[in-house]
């Protein structure tokens, strides 16, 4: 008897040490700001190639990583990025639905709490406008990131390796004649944004309609998501979307102390 508890306790002690290297390798793979090869991720966790090349096997057969393009280096998967997805809308996402509202009631016009969701923009909570000429989407839509408010503001705050990665992947496809479609003058775009604080969307997603975003800081000062508003561009100018950059901003500030708790 006394071998057989033996055995199990043996057992669960490796499973346990499976499961930890399996979520530290999440961990680094998420954290990282470009794709990591094995040899890398071997380095970073300090575990055999043989261990790390098995576990990325098996996290990859799953869902929760990908291989970029030519199969060397790995990326956080579709199941990944939805439990991401899924912490940040649970526990306060009252509290933060509530922020959103009380900065439609004072705007007007629909507003959004975003995130990147590999190479797209996702909506976390979205509260809309009492305007009957409004644009609708429900909340885990997913909408381009060169050619949105809030895509440009998550792309100007990356580091050069991973936008450059993410750009190169999505290209620059135009959805209106407004879309930036030009590499340099998109670089200058970013550039222009990381130094004001806030994006401009000039009808670059749909005719007819404009936004602006600001940043929403993580516990460590990054960027990890966006406040926007948008409205008709007939009603919502460049210079009338800038009016309501304090109370944009006042928004984000508070969004961010919720998801810091």
């Amino acid at each position: 008897m006394s071998g057989k508890r033996t055995d199990e306790s043996s057992d669960k002690t490796s499973g346990s040490a499976v499961v930890m290297r399996a979520l530290r390798m999440l961990e680094t793979i998420a954290a990282s700001d470009r794709p990591l090869a094995l040899p890398e991720l071997s380095t970073l966790l300090q575990l055999p190639k043989a261990t790390t090349h098995r576990l990325c096997q098996q996290l990859e057969q799953n869902g929760y990583v990908v291989r970029e393009p030519g199969g060397r280096r790995f990326t956080p998967g579709a199941r990944l990025l939805r439990i991401g997805f899924n912490a940040l809308r649970s526990g306060l996402s009252a509290e933060r639905h509530e922020v959103l509202t009380a900065l439609v009631d004072v705007i007007g016009e629909t507003c959004n709490f975003t995130t990147l969701a590999g190479h797209e923009v996702i909506y976390l909570d979205r509260v809309e406008a009492r305007w009957p000429l409004r644009l609708h989407f429900e909340t885990g839509s997913r909408v381009p990131v060169h050619c949105t408010a809030s895509g440009k503001i998550l792309l100007a705050s990356m580091k050069a390796p991973e936008r450059k990665r993410i750009i190169d992947a999505v290209g620059l496809p135009a959805y209106t004649p407004h879309t930036i479609t030009a590499r340099n003058e998109f670089d200058t775009e970013l550039s222009k944004i990381a130094q004001q604080g806030y994006s401009l969307d000039r009808e670059e997603f749909l005719l007819g309609m404009a936004a602006i975003a600001v940043p929403v800081m993580g516990l460590d000062g990054s960027v990890i998501a966006a406040v926007a508003c948008h409205a008709p561009s007939v009603r919502f100018s460049a210079d009338r979307a800038k009016e309501h950059l304090p109370q944009l901003k006042q928004a984000a500030r508070k969004l961010s102390e919720t998801l810091a708790r």
